[in-house]
């Protein structure tokens, strides 16, 4: 059996009025440095959102998702920060912002599989 590595994980929140507090969970985002792995997974549920705010740009939040799904993978295409070494990436990711979309404190965990647990994460924290 694999011994189970360290990982690392943010919850990645949309907050519609900054000035309010107010948060909803849209996405999670992993890395595991043992196994070169970084991901991130993201729902936008445009209803919930606009319970919250009318305001909100759906289309600018997902471009702004898209953007850090493609840094994530580390293509040419994911911009400077997209071709930083994986633990670069997911720091600059998580770094704390006043914006309206942010991510909490980082977590660690032990798994043997980086991907499912991004997956359970996200169900659990999201879904």
């Amino acid at each position: 059996m694999q011994d189970r590595v360290t990982y690392e994980f943010a919850v990645i929140r949309l907050v519609p009025k900054v000035e309010r507090g107010e948060f909803i969970n849209i996405g999670v985002i992993l890395f595991s440095k043992r196994k070169n792995y970084l991901g991130i997974k993201y729902n936008i549920d445009e209803r919930k959102i606009s319970a919250f705010s009318d305001e909100v740009d759906i289309d600018m939040i997902n471009k702004y998702l898209e953007a850090w799904e493609l840094i994530c993978k580390g293509k040419p295409y994911g911009g400077c920060i997209g071709k930083l070494e994986p633990s670069l990436r997911f720091r600059w990711l998580v770094a704390s912002r006043s914006t309206i979309i942010q991510s909490s404190k980082t977590h660690p965990g032990l798994c043997h599989d980086p991907e499912k647990v991004l997956e359970d994460i996200f169900i659990r924290y999201v879904l």
